[in-house]
């Protein structure tokens, strides 16, 4: 049984149907990229997911059960950041992640806290208040509570909007290990994101979803991947998922990597992460998923040119 199912699933807002017969299914264990052009319906799809809204037409189910029938499961199995993180600035970080955790009904708040602190890196400031933190620490916070509960399914909503390319890099780290263990959703228009984290991607346009499939690399995907160290050829070869590995220029830093067929470059970046090494860069040279977005986007353009 899938973790979220979405079947047919419809909202309107306004008078408007601005997300129409989405059907999609994650399991455990997956990260879904949600693509798409501001204002393609993401941020409302997502809602969906989350227990936030109901949907108008269509059923959104958590653990087979209906969230619009059911919303407490929302509560208890599902995190979820939105675009804005909904802090409290008066608080400190573990205050206000001990108020999320008791929200969430958290079995022992005191060791949830702990936990989230860590796997989200914030045992520094657990006692500074949010009001007085950085973009990135914020970002950090928005994710820390919507993992303290240990929910089943995260749904994150671009969270690596605003930060710098150190910050988005750890973030994309932290997304990566939080799908072995749970479902998570991520939104975002941010190709390189689905690439480094993502096992799947949707493409959603004007609230419809135009294309979903794997991330599974082929024979013409190559990966782009550069590290804090120089490692030798041989290092590659010990991962079973690469089919061949070539240093760029005289760097052994910096590698095109090609991965063999089924597998996906969010594998690739857990299992560098598990051997200890340093990812720096993670980016697809193959120009397929680019292209496919790109023509979707541009399709409604065309459609009022002519």
């Amino acid at each position: 049984m899938p973790v979220l199912a979405l079947d047919k699933a419809s909202r309107d807002l306004a008078g408007r149907r601005v997300v129409s017969d989405l059907t999609l299914a994650l399991d455990r264990g997956e990260v879904l990229g949600l693509l798409g052009v501001n204002g393609a319906g993401k941020s409302t799809t997502l809602r969906m997911m989350a227990g936030v809204l109901a949907p108008s037409a269509g059923t959104v189910r958590f653990a087979g059960q209906d969230l619009a029938e059911h919303p407490a499961l929302a509560r208890r199995g599902i995190g979820y950041l939105p675009e804005t993180p909904p802090l409290h600035d008066e608080l400190s970080v573990a205050e206000y992640l001990a108020f999320a955790a008791r929200l969430h009904a958290a079995a022992q708040v005191g060791a949830a806290v702990d936990r989230a602190l860590e796997r989200c890196a914030l045992g520094d400031v657990r006692r500074r208040l949010i009001g007085a933190l950085s973009k990135g620490f914020r970002q950090r916070v928005g994710l820390a509570q919507a993992i303290v509960h240990e929910p089943a399914l995260i749904v994150l909503d671009e969270p690596a909007s605003g930060l710098d390319p150190v910050q988005a890099l750890k973030l994309r780290e932290l997304v990566r290990g939080l799908g072995a263990d749970h479902a998570v959703v991520l939104s975002t228009h941010v190709l390189p994101d689905v690439l480094a984290c993502c096992d799947r991607v949707a493409i959603l346009h004007e609230g419809a979803l135009r294309h979903q499939g794997d991330l599974a690399a082929s024979h013409d995907l190559a990966l782009r991947v550069r590290l804090a160290q120089a490692i030798a050829m041989d290092e590659w070869m010990r991962f079973p998922i690469v089919a061949s590995a070539a240093p760029i220029g005289d760097d052994t830093r910096c590698w095109r990597v090609r991965l063999r067929k089924g597998t996906t470059a969010g594998a690739l970046a857990r299992a560098i992460v598990e051997r200890g090494w340093a990812l720096e860069e993670l980016r697809g040279e193959s120009s397929a998923l680019e292209e496919t977005f790109m023509a979707i986007a541009a399709s409604d353009a065309r459609a009022i040119a002519a």
